[in-house]
């Protein structure tokens, strides 16, 4: 049986650590997804000055972060918004460690590279703005895993190739845009208005600026015509031909006009008026 000051330091000592400031560790895929991100990205503004190592190792205090751009939920990163801070570099496929994330907002920068598929392992994400920047190469189709996604900004970029038809399935997908970017090929229909299955479609501001996009809500396909140099080209051409193929008439019918002069008949004749030697 505890004697009475034993009891009452026990009571301080409950006293004292339930009003100790809580010590925060990190989740290490965080870490992980943020050292990664933070090595893959150049910072000529120094604007991720707080970007340290014990800052990766401890981002989060419950609903507090030490990270520029970083929100944090329940010790975890939720949102990683580094929009306009005039980055560089590429975007590092270890972001799918912050497993967490529902929020990746990386606009208006100058990163470059592709957009990694890794990213579709990030489940619970919900906005994905990259837009304006250098991005280059196809839209991932496997970000069609994300299925939690309802904002997806690409505009304003490099990428090439189709639009993936998955996007498409994706049942919460209230905001798309491609425009501005060298995309190619038809609008998946699921992803357009004329669509029936009820679902928010996008009108022709979400895929313009692509020259090679094709199909509602954008215009038919046209069939490529013949270019200003083609045609005139053409007409050099034509007009080179028919001066050459005047030119070899002319030269035959004087071949022939040569050989009727020197018919027999008429080389006796010219024989006939010269005079004996």
């Amino acid at each position: 049986m505890a004697s009475p000051p034993s009891l009452a330091a026990l009571h301080l000592l409950l006293l004292l650590l339930l009003f100790l400031p809580s010590t925060s560790f990190s989740d290490p895929d965080d870490e992980a997804c943020l050292s990664n991100l933070h090595r893959s990205l150049e910072d000529p503004a120094n604007k991720l000055y707080n970007w340290t190592r014990p800052n990766f190792a401890s981002p989060c205090n419950g609903f507090t972060s030490y990270l520029q751009g970083a929100t944090c939920n329940n010790g975890r990163v939720f949102k990683l918004s580094l929009s306009a801070l005039s980055l560089r570099g590429t975007i590092s496929p270890f972001l799918s460690n912050c497993t967490n994330l529902q929020t990746l907002d990386l606009s208006s920068n100058s990163l470059s590279g592709p957009i990694p598929q890794a990213l579709s392992a990030l489940l619970n994400l919900a906005v994905l703005n990259l837009s304006s920047n250098l991005l280059s190469g196809p839209i991932p189709p496997q970000l069609a895993l994300c299925a939690y996604l309802n904002i997806i900004d690409l505009h304003s970029n490099l990428l090439s190739g189709p639009i993936p038809d998955q996007l498409g399935l994706l049942v919460r997908l209230s905001s798309f845009d491609v425009s501005d970017n060298h995309l190619e090929g038809l609008v998946p229909p699921l992803l357009s208005n004329r669509s029936n299955t009820g679902l928010p479609r996008f009108n022709a501001s979400s895929f313009a600026g692509n020259k090679g996009l094709y199909g509602f809500p954008l215009p038919p396909m046209r069939e490529r015509g013949l270019s200003v140099l083609a045609i005139v080209g053409i007409g050099l051409g034509s007009g080179l031909l028919s001066l050459v193929l005047s030119f070899t008439a002319v030269c035959i019918w004087l071949r022939v006009t040569e050989r009727e002069a020197m018919m027999p008949g008429e080389e006796g004749k010219i024989s006939h008026l010269m005079p004996d030697y």
